[in-house]
């Protein structure tokens, strides 16, 4: 029998198969749903639905679990069908009546949809706060190679010279972008949809802004409709934000299986980050960008996964989005994986020097000729056109010295812009403020 069920219980294979994975993904939810509940208990107390006493002790219990899911101790038992079931079960062994008084004013509906917020938030400081040192890295990197030239491609033919300054640079700066849009995402989770209940409110005179300052959320989901419309909108635009990661770190990793590919020779790596073939002795596979790029290929489809579970539901609560949880809750966990190789493939990269010095590469250098002819007054088509018959006749010559000046070309990087702009995307998360918080709700 469940905590919220009547007199009959539903056949249990109709119970296996809606409560699902719930079991399992709930246990990512576990703590937040505590703190959720903490904030709840202290709003019931200033409207008069608990007493002091029945406050203090609901809240010391609370703690009690909380502590015990930090330590590992906490379990769905078996025949319960989630963490809100599991909790208030807890509580009502141990406190009685008590317990049973803390879904007053509350749906299950509106107590996930905390939850999960609260688990979005914490997911999307984790990930962020796992690509500063990758940022910090690749500028550094930029920064250490910037005077080693190598070849630039379009249509995978060459094009232009480039240098790893401008590699490792680039990929910085799309990090940037990703930030900014796991910035919008966390701005939308940091929302309070509690006190919507079941999506249409209650007639408790609920106090919404104070469990919005208890839990450290910047504002509400002030239309208790809209509050439970945001389930699934919320998950679709994490996933977009760790989607646009993912993009990033998968195509790093193409340009390094590519660039340590024999044929290109730009990079290597020390032995122990590579790997090797049962029957060629000479092989040193690049098995972690693979797994990288693969792994983030699949969290690049995760928004369509989302779109596709959600698109077509009216307003309102749907079982449905139960299984947005298995979709995006071990897509963190794939994430950070894949940002923590990264970083550790690259610190231990090498680079080679001279590359464009080999006279397979001459062509990188015609657009350079180009630009001198139109620097000494000839107009550019006929420039092109000389260049272009040169190459032909195979009469070309070029020199291999450079001078780009421009911001974002090989000799003004403009490091200190792209850092000055990924600074100012940290400091508005103000991860500050969630963080004391849930530290006074815990005190």
């Amino acid at each position: 029998m469940k905590l919220w069920q009547k007199d009959k219980d539903a056949l249990d294979e109709v119970t296996r198969f809606t409560v699902g994975n719930d079991q399992q993904t709930d246990l990512h939810l576990a703590r937040f749903d505590v703190l959720g509940s903490m904030a709840h208990i202290k709003m019931l107390e200033s409207i008069g639905l608990l007493t002091k006493a029945e406050l203090n002790k609901l809240s010391t219990e609370l703690k009690t679990i909380y502590d015990q899911m930090l330590g590992g101790e906490f379990r769905i038992e078996e025949g319960v069908e989630d963490v809100h079931s599991q909790v208030e079960l807890l509580l009502t062994k141990k406190l009685g009546d008590v317990g049973k008084k803390i879904h007053s004013g509350r749906s299950r509906n509106d107590q996930v949809l905390v939850d999960v917020k609260l688990f979005l938030r914490s997911e999307i400081e984790r990930v962020t706060k796992n690509i500063q040192p990758l940022f910090e890295l690749l500028i550094a990197k930029s920064e250490e190679h910037k005077g080693k030239f190598l070849p630039g491609y379009t249509h995978l033919q060459l094009a232009m010279p480039s240098s790893f300054g401008l590699w490792f640079g680039a990929y910085a700066e799309s990090l940037v972008d990703d930030v900014l849009l796991l910035e919008a995402a966390y701005r939308l989770v940091n929302k309070n949809p509690l006190g919507s209940a079941a999506g249409y409110g209650s007639s408790f005179p609920l106090n919404r802004k104070l469990t919005t300052e208890l839990l450290g959320f910047d504002d509400l989901n002030y239309n208790v409709v809209y509050a439970q419309m945001g389930r699934g909108k919320a998950e679709r635009i994490v996933a977009q934000a760790i989607s646009s990661v993912a993009a990033t770190l998968a195509k790093l990793a193409m340009d390094a299986c590519l660039y340590l590919n024999q044929n290109f020779a730009f990079i290597s790596f020390p032995d122990e980050l590579t790997t090797g073939s049962s029957i060629m002795p000479h092989k040193k596979n690049p098995d972690v960008f693979e797994l990288i790029r693969a792994k983030c290929n699949q969290l690049q489809a995760l928004p369509n996964e989302i779109v596709l579970l959600t698109t077509n539901l009216p307003s309102g609560y749907h079982r449905d989005l139960q299984l947005l949880k298995e979709t995006l809750f071990p897509a963190f966990t794939v994430l950070n994986d894949c940002i923590r190789l990264t970083a550790l493939m690259l610190s231990k990269i090498e680079v080679k020097s001279s590359i464009i010095e080999d006279e397979k590469y001459r062509f990188l250098f015609s657009v350079e000729e180009v630009n001198k002819l139109v620097l000494q007054g000839v107009p550019f088509r006929d420039a092109y056109k000389k260049i272009g018959q040169e190459i032909e006749k195979g009469n070309f010559t070029y020199s291999t010295q450079l001078h780009h000046t421009h911001e974002g070309s090989v000799g003004n990087l403009c490091n200190d812009q792209i850092t000055r702009m990924m600074n100012e995307h940290f400091k508005r998360f103000n991860f500050k403020k969630a963080e004391d918080a849930i530290n006074n709700l815990l005190a």
